[in-house]
């Protein structure tokens, strides 16, 4: 890591943070290792200690006398234990994950049985959960990456549609976007879910869900315009 790489990041050029973070994935890595096994997601961490990181970046004066990887390491535990310390982690209980499981097996002994993707209200035949619970378990123990993942033949991610407002900003919002999700009614929960962590285009969610597509576009609309709202 070079002088002019550190002074170019803490001057706001973004080309240079995304460097410095990548260049250092390890030694955000190694913070974040420690706090496994707290009920956060391993990508959670390295997300949160990210923001740790960046954080750094921009706070570090060679005035301090310290090597920068010295100063950066309890910023980024201190982001860490923020967020666990404040309670900001989502839970996953054994029962949900236990649920999840039996989502994922009736799907696909249904989608081999039918030879085609089953509908939300079959999955709960076949499960006893309600479709409501189903879209909360997927949400649940979904993995990070969903967020990125592009939606159907769209080819937009739920972080692209609820807007791009700065690096620092992007990596907290991908922290607490599940939560929000969690807050939605559960018609427009489990839309966010059919789109944007099954990559389903808007007709195909329609089709799970025994709605118009119409109705589908209307209900994906509301629920964007609460999350921006939650986490704005």
């Amino acid at each position: 890591m070079t002088g002019g790489l550190l002074e170019a990041a803490r001057a706001g050029d973004d080309g240079a943070m995304e460097q410095m973070v990548r260049e250092n994935s390890g030694l955000i890595w190694s913070v974040a290792r420690r706090f496994f096994g707290r009920g956060v997601e391993a990508d959670d961490l390295y997300q949160l200690g990210c923001v740790g990181f960046i954080k750094a970046v921009r706070g570090y004066d060679e005035g301090f006398g310290t090597r920068f990887s010295t100063y950066a390491v309890p910023k980024i535990s201190g982001e860490i234990r923020r967020f666990l310390r404040d309670d900001g982690a989502i839970k996953v209980s054994r029962g949900m994950k236990e649920r999840a499981q039996s989502v994922r097996v009736a799907r696909l002994q249904l989608e081999q049985s039918l030879g085609r993707e089953p509908t939300v209200s079959e999955i709960a035949a076949r499960t006893g959960l309600t479709p409501e619970d189903i879209a909360a378990c997927e949400l649940a123990t979904a993995p990070s990456e969903s967020l990125q993942r592009e939606t159907g033949e769209e080819g937009f991610t739920l972080e692209q549609m609820l807007g791009d407002d700065g690096q620092e900003e992007r990596v907290l919002e991908r922290v607490a976007l599940r939560e929000a999700i969690g807050k939605l009614q559960p018609r427009e929960r489990t839309v966010i879910v059919l789109r944007y962590y099954r990559g389903m285009t808007q007709s195909d969610a329609a089709r799970v869900l025994g709605v118009s597509q119409v109705q589908v576009s209307r209900l994906e609309k509301r629920a964007m315009e609460e999350l921006r709202s939650y986490l704005g």
